[in-house]
């Protein structure tokens, strides 16, 4: 149950910085989101909501955000609002999708469109079923 309280007020502390960043003026940089997430695999998927291949994997990531809730934390950040991210990330074409282990090592990472199941085939390459 303490996982659960932990990932909803990930969520909405990441949800309260972009409409900060959303509305700040340009050049304005935020609070820095915290990715991966502490003590827990994460999934961040990088891209735009304009993005054709991203919009295709937006339903996805919902159905896998909720098939491992409580196992692993699946981030989208939008390149639109949160490039110091991008760059910090090394992002260099979208959608990219980035696993980290619960220790917060980046273990794999993809560029284009990911399907749901190479998703579940990298989680469960991971050890999360």
């Amino acid at each position: 149950m303490q996982k659960k309280s932990v990932i909803t007020a990930v969520v909405l502390i990441l949800l309260a910085a972009g409409v900060l960043l959303a509305k700040a003026p340009a050049g304005a940089v935020g609070p820095a989101m915290v990715v991966p997430v502490k003590g827990m695999a994460t999934l961040v998927d990088v891209g735009a909501a304009s993005c054709i291949p991203c919009k295709m994997m937006a339903p996805i990531l919902e159905k896998i955000e909720k098939r491992y809730e409580g196992k692993a934390a699946v981030i989208f950040i939008d390149v639109r609002y949160y490039p110091e991210q991008a760059r910090r990330l090394g992002i260099r074409g979208i959608p990219t999708q980035i696993f980290y282990d619960a220790g917060g090592k980046e273990v794999h990472r993809h560029i284009g469109y990911m399907s749901e199941a190479a998703i579940v085939a990298q989680f469960k390459s991971m050890g999360i079923e």
